[in-house]
C-alpha cells in the first residue's frame, strides 16, 4: 500500500501534507517515506523467509538507487546489506552503520584503490567483471596476505526486454563474463593466490516486469554451477543481481512471492547462499520530488506549465524518456493539457508532452511521484543550480536528511589562477 495519498484533499507523505514540507525545505524538495522503504524491503525479506531459513541468503540494498545516510541507516536497521560500485558508495554504506561483512561490490572499472580498500575492510564479496580483474585483485590480496571472496559476473545473454540503457545482461553489453567462457576462468581461478571464487553473479538488467527473463538467466547460472562443481570448483554463493520492477505508468511488476518461489525452484536445490540487490523497488515509490510551479506559459498551440524542478534535478525523463506522473499538493476539479517543462536551458528538460492535469497557477505545489530511485543520486549542478535538499518523513516527523545546497557554496569549489589577475 502506498504510504503517500490524498486526505481531505491534501497530499500527504503518512501523517505529513507535502505542502507544508514545501513551505518549511523550499522547493525542489526530495521527500522520502520511512513506512514506505520499510514495507518494500520487507516484503522481499518476508517473500524468502517463505520459501528458505534466514541464515541462507542476503539482502543487499543496491545503493546506487538512493545513497543517502539515513536512507542506508534505516535499511542497515531493518537487516539490510548494500551492493556498492564504487568506492564513495562502500565509504557512504559503511558510515551508514552496514557491516563489511554484508556489502557485495559490483560494477565495471573499479580502481586499484577501490579495490584495495574492499579487501582491506573484509567486505561479504566483489563480483569480478573480467579476467583482467581477477588477475588484478589476485595480486592486490597476495600482497596484502588476505583470501578475498570473489563471484564471478556473467553475461547469461538474456534480453530483458527493457530500457535498451538499463539492460545489463546481453553479449552486447558491458558487464560481465560470457558465460560460455566462464569455466575456463573459474578454472583459473583455482589456482590464483589470494582468491577464494566461491560465487557465481548475474544480473541482466533493471525494471524487469516479467520472471521470464529472470527465469531464463538463473536456469543458465544453475546449470553452470553444476559444470563447475564438476570441474573443482567450490561454489558456495549465487547472485542473483537486481530486483524486479516497479509501477510508473501502468506496469504490472510480478508478485514478490511468485519471484521467491522461482529462486526456491530454480537455485535453491543447488544449497548455495543466495544473494539479491534490489534498489528501485526499494525506494522507488518511496520517494517524490515536490516542485512549486513558476508559470503558465501559452504558446502557439498548447500550454507550457514551468515548474521549479528541471532535468537536473530528475533527470531520468531527459535521459531515459522516463515517465513520472506528477500529482498536485492540492486536488481540484479542473483539467487542463500542459507539456510540463522545467527552467533549464534545454528542449531536454521536459517532464511530461500533452499531460492532462488538473489546472494549475504559478505558487502551486506539485509532486513529481515515484522519485525516490535514480533521482537525488542523479542530478548535477547543470546551469549552477543548486542540488535539492532531502527529507525523511516517518509519521508525523520529518527531518532534513541533506541541507539544500547554495550557488556560494558551488562558488566556493572553484578557483581562478594568480595568473589571470
Amino acid at each position: 500500500m502506498l504510504t503517500t495519498q490524498y486526505k481531505n484533499k491534501k497530499l500527504h507523505m503518512e501523517d505529513v501534507a507535502l505542502e507544508t514540507l514545501a513551505e518549511k525545505y523550499g522547493t525542489p524538495l526530495y521527500c522520502y517515506s520511512a513506512a514506505q522503504i520499510t514495507q518494500n524491503f520487507n516484503a522481499y525479506r518476508d517473500a524468502f523467509l517463505k520459501v528458505s531459513a534466514p541464515e541462507n541468503f542476503t539482502i543487499c540494498y543496491a545503493t546506487k538507487a538512493n545513497s543517502n545516510l539515513a536512507v542506508l541507516r534505516l535499511l542497515g536497521g531493518l537487516g539490510a546489506g548494500a551492493d556498492i560500485v564504487s568506492g564513495g558508495e562502500m565509504a557512504r554504506a559503511l558510515a551508514a552503520g552496514i557491516p563489511a561483512s554484508k556489502i557485495v561490490f559490483s560494477g565495471v572499472g573499479k580502481s586499484e584503490d577501490e579495490l584495495r580498500a574492499a579487501i582491506a575492510k573484509g567486505i561479504f564479496q566483489i563480483n569480478v567483471e573480467s579476467e583482467e580483474e581477477l588477475v588484478q585483485l589476485s595480486a592486490l590480496a597476495a600482497k596484502m596476505k588476505k583470501k578475498v571472496p570473489v563471484s564471478i559476473r556473467v553475461n547469461p545473454d538474456v534480453d530483458a526486454k527493457t530500457h535498451a540503457k538499463i539492460t545489463t545482461g546481453k553479449k552486447e553489453n558491458k558487464f560481465g563474463v560470457d558465460i560460455d567462457r566462464a569455466p575456463a576462468l573459474y578454472k583459473k581461478a583455482l589456482k590464483m593466490p589470494g582468491i577464494d571464487a566461491l560465487g557465481v553473479a548475474v544480473h541482466i538488467g533493471s525494471q524487469l516486469t516479467s520472471l521470464t527473463p529472470f527465469k531464463r538467466a538463473y536456469e543458465r547460472v544453475a546449470e553452470l554451477v553444476v559444470k563447475l562443481r564438476k570441474q573443482g570448483n567450490d561454489i558456495r554463493r549465487v547472485d542473483l543481481g537486481g530486483g524486479i520492477g516497479i509501477t510508473y505508468k501502468d506496469e504490472t511488476p510480478p508478485d514478490l512471492t511468485f519471484y521467491a518461489l522461482m529462486v526456491r525452484d530454480i537455485i535453491m536445490p543447488l544449497n548455495v547462499h543466495v544473494v539479491m540487490e534490489p534498489g528501485r523497488s526499494i525506494v522507488g515509490n518511496a520517494g517524490v520530488l515536490l516542485s512549486r510551479v513558476r508559470g503558465v506559459k501559452k504558446g502557439a498551440s498548447k500550454k507550457f506549465l514551468i515548474l521549479d524542478a528541471a532535468m537536473n534535478d530528475l533527470m531520468r525523463p531527459a535521459l531515459y524518456d522516463a515517465y513520472h506522473a506528477i500529482w498536485p499538493a492540492r486536488l481540484a476539479a479542473a483539467k487542463e493539457t500542459y507539456d510540463v517543462v522545467g527552467p533549464v536551458c534545454e528542449t531536454g528538460d521536459t517532464f511530461h508532452i500533452g499531460e492532462k492535469l488538473p489546472a494549475l497557477k504559478a505558487g502551486d505545489v506539485v509532486a513529481l511521484m515515484t522519485s525516490g530511485a535514480y533521482g537525488a543520486v542523479m542530478s548535477s549542478n547543470y546551469n549552477t543550480r543548486p542540488l535539492a535538499p532531502e527529507v525523511l518523513v516517518s509519521g508525523k516527523k520529518s527531518a532534513l536528511i541533506r541541507r539544500a545546497q547554495t550557488v556560494e557554496d558551488l562558488l566556493k569549489q572553484d578557483q581562478i589562477p594568480e595568473w589571470l589577475g
